[in-house]
């Protein structure tokens, strides 16, 4: 019996069909990047990135998964919930079950097998987190494109923020991590400003 685990033709024809369907639905992301990407396809692209960085054997299933880690996102604004603390709470709750049947749907469309497809979606919708690897590494990757793409502006539009507030924030990305991207983490090339919230909120005891 082969031991070949590699995908047969029938499944890489599969993932290239939920790829094209998944980046078809970022297109439609009406805020555009500096070049004029579709954000949300910016976005995709950085999460499959760190995902193939930390897992390089993964499958490719988990690939396809970190490329939905916000599928069309844009069509639930944050301003469509009360802008308090419970408000962003049921507003990410939505998203969560919003975006993972939303990649079920695209994967079984394109053809990748139930099994996939149901998994994909735990993964998306954050269930088993520290528990389940596919949704650690999900996780993973959206803080490590937090920290070395995001950071910087967030703290731009909230200049009203305390210092404090910021380590906090960092503190709670950085225990959302595993060691691995843990240690990714601290080898990114970041503004010396936000170097040092890393720094003061890993010396902290954030690790």
């Amino acid at each position: 019996m082969s031991r070949d685990r590699r995908p047969t033709m029938p499944a890489v024809e599969a993932y290239q069909r939920a790829r094209a369907l998944i980046d078809a639905a970022h297109s439609a992301d009406p805020v555009r990047t500096a070049t004029g990407q579709p954000a949300e396809l910016a976005y995709a692209d950085r999460m499959e990135t760190w995902v193939a960085r930390l897992a390089p054997t993964a499958a490719s299933v988990l690939r396809l998964a970190a490329r939905c880690q916000h599928l069309e996102r844009w069509s639930v604004p944050r301003a469509t919930f009360s802008l308090d603390k419970p408000g962003y709470h049921a507003w990410r709750r939505l998203l969560y079950t919003k975006q993972a049947d939303r990649a079920r749907e695209l994967l079984l469309q394109a053809g990748v097998p139930e099994v996939e497809a149901n998994a994909a979606a735990t993964w998306v919708s954050k269930t088993g987190l520290k528990t389940n690897a596919g949704t650690q590494a999900l996780e993973d990757a959206a803080c490590l494109v937090f920290l070395e793409n995001e950071i910087s502006n967030f703290a731009g539009q909230h200049a009203e923020y305390p210092r404090g507030k910021f380590v906090e924030i960092v503190r709670k990305t950085w225990r959302k991590m595993s060691p691995e991207a843990q240690h990714a983490a601290l080898a990114l090339d970041l503004p010396p400003a936000i170097g040092d919230l890393v720094r003061e909120a890993v010396g902290d005891g954030a690790a």
